[in-house]
């Protein structure tokens, strides 16, 4: 089957320039114009990814792409005619897994979407994967900390789960972004080290004392082996 991509885009030219070039490439597109369309659609008949725009007549890009998440993980990249940073950094930090700005390269736009769609469609390692004290539910995108959920965005949630796999294990930044990220191009210089502060943050309410996520000054993150049973 041809995976499915939702294009929610207002403006008509723009859109037939996006179904062509997604038809072409094997994919079946599916347009609609406004963001309460975007989410009645994506609830009734889910797609493989969602290219959003970010300036819609109805809602805002990013509070679309919020409400999105209430019910669906589905890979969503911004479109947008904005060149401000700002708009860039919002979309990124919500977890959006890319940022395409206007006017773009169909082509080079269909290889970023097929590079998420692989990284998507990675078999995981396990569903509800324990790995004392946390917990991977790798289905649900969630992961407990002493049995309590964690709130992670997307790429706090892909940043945990890296140094969960193998506790101990030094990572580099490079690692992590070529894990984590789709496009390093497309990442911020520190993007890291701000994801794992918000991470650290989350991690010292549930248990202020411990430090889980160890910083290798010159190498990189690690997560810490010696973590008691309980907090």
């Amino acid at each position: 089957m041809k995976p499915a991509i939702l294009i929610v885009e207002d403006e008509p030219g723009i859109a037939d320039t996006l179904q062509y070039a997604l038809r072409t490439d094997g994919f079946e597109p599916h347009w609609v114009a406004t963001g309460e369309a975007a989410l009645a659609r994506q609830r009734e008949v889910p797609a493989a990814l969602v290219i959003l725009d970010v300036g819609l007549p109805d809602l805002n890009g990013f509070e679309v792409f919020k409400r999105l998440r209430d019910f669906s993980d589905v890979p969503v990249v911004f479109l947008t005619a904005r060149a401000d940073e700002i708009d860039r950094v919002v979309g990124l930090e919500l977890g959006a897994d890319d940022y395409v700005a206007k006017p773009f390269s169909p082509r080079e736009l269909v290889a970023r979407l097929r590079a998420i769609l692989r990284r998507a469609s990675r078999t995981p390692v396990a569903a509800a994967t324990p790995v004392l004290p946390f917990a991977v539910d790798e289905g649900r995108r969630q992961i407990r900390f002493y049995g309590q959920l964690l709130d992670l965005s997307r790429y706090e949630y892909g940043l945990l789960k890296t140094l969960i796999e193998r506790p101990g294990h030094v990572y580099s930044r490079d690692t992590l972004l070529d894990k984590v990220w789709d496009e390093r191009s497309d990442s911020l210089d520190r993007t890291v080290d701000a994801h794992v502060k918000t991470l650290r943050a989350k991690l010292k309410q549930v248990a202020p004392q411990l430090e889980p996520i160890r910083t290798h000054r010159g190498s990189g993150y690690a997560l810490a082996e010696d973590l008691p049973p309980n907090p």
